[in-house]
């Protein structure tokens, strides 16, 4: 969320990035100030009168050391209202604390300078390409491959389960897990520390990295026992430096996580979803880092550039967007998308958002750091796909057949395969 102070001194500025973002309900600012104004007045308040008790504390030793056991009673009778007027006064805090909380909650973060101004993807722009989109009309859109050879049982999938959770068979299994090999190691290469972690987060975890309240329907919940199931490794991976701080000389910190992600994607529809193009269960290997304030951006770029050295490895053509403010997201700062070209489809698939969240989840998580004049400050924390697994397979068999209907092994991975062909 962003600083209460940087809302009472940026408030225009505050509600023309909410604009941008296709947030109008730009009145919030306004709720939360005048709630905030009443928190001040009221700790104003509750100071006060705890000032005044402390006075009238010192006077009745002061009164009976003199004998005046009367003028003191009366004292102590007042002191005693006052200690419950201050009790109810600290409840009323925490209820108008609270509001201002769930106010704060619902404001996105602002959008970066440089992040260009428009309302949907048709005002992202293209930051970068590589390679030659594959235009050739032969090749088959990867559900076809693998019918053809058995390899990703969707119907099965439907049937244990639901639409959207397929089974992998023999070599794509296989594939799959090259895949989470080589993002890891290649991460490691680069400085990053491997971490396990959680698939279910509780509440607080899900409110700390924003997907509440702001993305409720995207999430499968466990009611029972009050958990979420993760959309993303982002979330427990951020949250495990949740309520910490940093010292200086630490910092950056990153991170990288395989594990199995899960979203319901209400709404999803049409041909978008056909064959992995949109699932409600697939594997993704996530980067995260925690990073000192003035070189977040700088760390953005070197994401970026991570996510894009991956593609180029594995010779997928793509592209990579700069996200216009109104299709970057609630808690973005700034954000590119990966898009790999599906020779298959005709069309590009995203495969990676790398963003920068600036200090809006850290102030959610209270992640912090102590500078070197010893004062504590916001950290800012950013995180990647380095990948996400289902759309680069599907780009990969699409990129890798044959036209006598075999499936190369990238060269890359056929260390991790044992195999030069699927």
């Amino acid at each position: 969320m962003l600083d209460i102070n940087f809302i009472r001194d940026h408030k225009k500025e505050v509600k023309a990035g909410m604009l941008n973002k296709g947030e109008t309900d730009i009145a919030l600012v306004d709720r939360v100030l005048e709630v905030d104004e009443n928190w001040r007045s009221l700790v104003t308040r509750v100071d006060n009168l705890r000032a005044e008790s402390n006075v009238r504390a010192k006077k009745i030793g002061e009164l009976m050391g003199q004998g005046k056991k009367e003028e003191a009673q009366k004292i102590i009778q007042a002191t005693t209202q006052d200690k419950q007027k201050i009790k109810d006064l600290e409840e009323e805090l925490a209820a108008i604390k609270k509001q201002r909380e769930e106010l704060l909650f619902r404001i996105p973060n602002m959008p970066h300078e440089s992040v260009p101004v428009g309302a949907s993807d048709e005002d992202n722009v293209v930051f970068a390409e590589w390679g030659e989109p594959d235009q050739a009309e032969w090749r088959k859109p990867h559900w076809e491959l693998s019918d053809e050879h058995n390899w990703i049982d969707f119907e099965r999938g439907a049937k244990v389960t639901g639409a959207g959770f397929p089974f992998y068979l023999g070599p794509i299994a296989k594939l799959q897990r090259a895949l989470i090999n080589f993002f890891i190691d290649e991460a490691e290469r680069k400085g990053y520390r491997e971490l396990q972690a959680p698939y279910f987060v509780n509440e607080d975890s899900a409110r700390g990295t924003g997907q509440l309240p702001d993305k409720e329907d995207m999430m499968y919940v466990i009611p029972r026992d009050g958990f979420f199931i993760i959309p993303t490794a982002e979330v427990p991976v951020t949250n495990f430096h949740r309520d910490e701080i940093f010292n200086e000389k630490d910092l950056p910190v990153r991170y990288v996580a395989y594990t199995p992600c899960w979203r319901r994607e209400a709404g999803s529809h049409g041909k978008d979803v056909r064959g992995l193009n949109r699932l409600h269960q697939f594997d993704k290997v996530e980067l995260v880092k925690i990073v000192h304030p003035s070189t977040s951006f700088e760390e953005l770029e070197s994401l970026r550039e991570y996510a894009e050295s991956l593609l180029k490895k594995l010779k997928l053509p793509f592209r990579t967007l700069l996200m216009c403010t109104g299709d970057m997201g609630f808690t973005q700062s700034k954000k590119y998308d990966l898009e790999v070209w599906s020779p298959g489809q005709k069309r590009w698939l995203e495969v990676s958002s790398c963003s920068n969240f600036t200090d809006f989840q850290a102030r959610r998580m209270q992640i912090r750091y102590k500078n070197g004049n010893g004062k504590i400050e916001m950290l800012h924390t950013l995180n990647g796909s380095g990948l996400a697994l289902p759309r680069v397979v599907a780009a990969l068999l699409e990129a890798c057949q044959q036209e006598d209907g075999r499936v190369a092994v990238p060269e890359v991975l056929q260390s991790y395969m044992g195999r030069e062909w699927l």
